[in-house]
């Protein structure tokens, strides 16, 4: 009798892997990096938070010294909130002082040359970048090397100029060079618009417009965030300069607000009344924080744009 043993049938189920291990590597790889970022971004808030403090401290300072007693200014350890706020600081300032008089000449300047200047150098930098014109790379590599001249070095050329046409102790020669252009501001918007193509204008001549059109029409809305970034620093430079008010104007009535805040600190330091001279500074800060907070958003947008462009 023959015994038959029975077949063994193997075993077909497919081994199930085991993931615990790779998942658990994977969670913690996003953790290590999630909290890597974190400890980044703490750091670069704690850099940018204590940059942002030696920045508004000297400000503050500015604020708070307006409002002290001439005792409160020479306090040991210093005071940085006055006990008894002296507003009649700002009062005086207004009747003992030509402040009034310099904001409105540094007004007059600022606004004069940025707006007009501002509209010279958008036509400038149109025609350099977009029209057919001889000898147009000669005339921008010219205008660059106008930069390299400093200022002190046509300071005496330019005051006998103006002594001679009767312009000293008046606003022009503040005014009249100026608008006829800023050399950085044409560099600047020539190199904005060379990222815009050639035959958008092309096709704007095509279809009948003029050159005034284009511009108007097409290219000032194309460059508008540049120069409104442009124009707050222009702003920003006229309104602060001081060599070439303190060369040109000598009457009290017709000096800018740069000038006439130094001439009070002449006058009121060996008197010690440094609250006035900081009520002064405090006034001369708020166009250039409003003109900032006006033209914010295009600055942003022009740096942004600046970058992705190319």
């Amino acid at each position: 009798m023959t015994t038959t043993t029975p077949a063994t049938t193997p075993d077909t189920t497919p081994a199930t892997p085991t993931t615990t291990g790779s998942t658990s590597g994977t969670t913690g790889s996003r953790l290590g990096r999630r909290n890597r970022s974190r400890l980044t971004d703490t750091i670069v808030w704690v850099v940018l938070a204590a940059g942002a403090v030696f920045m508004i401290a000297p400000l503050v300072w500015m604020f708070s010294t307006s409002l002290k007693t001439k005792l409160e200014v020479f306090a040991l350890p210093p005071v940085w909130i006055p006990e008894v706020p002296q507003w009649d600081t700002y009062v005086r300032m207004w009747t003992d002082s030509y402040v009034l008089d310099g904001i409105k000449n540094s007004l007059i300047v600022s606004l004069s040359v940025t707006v007009i200047g501002t509209f010279t150098c958008s036509l400038a930098a149109f025609a350099l970048a977009k029209m057919r014109m001889p000898f147009k790379n000669a005339i921008f590599v010219g205008l660059l090397t106008g930069i390299m001249i400093p200022f002190p070095t046509i300071m005496i050329p330019q005051f006998v100029m103006f002594s001679k046409i009767g312009w000293v102790d008046t606003l022009w020669p503040l005014i009249v060079p100026a608008i006829f252009g800023n050399i950085v501001m044409i560099f600047f918007l020539r190199q904005y618009l060379s990222s815009v193509p050639d035959s958008l204008v092309e096709a704007a001549k095509i279809d009948g417009a003029s050159y005034w059109q284009i511009f108007w029409r097409m290219i000032m809305p194309i460059i508008r965030p540049a120069v409104a970034a442009q124009f707050i620093l222009w702003f920003m430079a006229v309104w602060n300069d001081y060599l070439a008010p303190i060369l040109y104007l000598n009457t009290p009535e017709r000096q800018t607000l740069q000038v006439v805040i130094a001439n009070m600190n002449v006058e009121y330091a060996t008197q010690r009344d440094y609250p006035l001279i900081m009520a002064a500074s405090v006034v001369a800060v708020l166009p250039i924080l409003v003109v900032f907070l006006i033209f914010q958003r295009q600055i942003i947008e022009s740096v942004a744009l600046t970058g992705t462009k190319g």
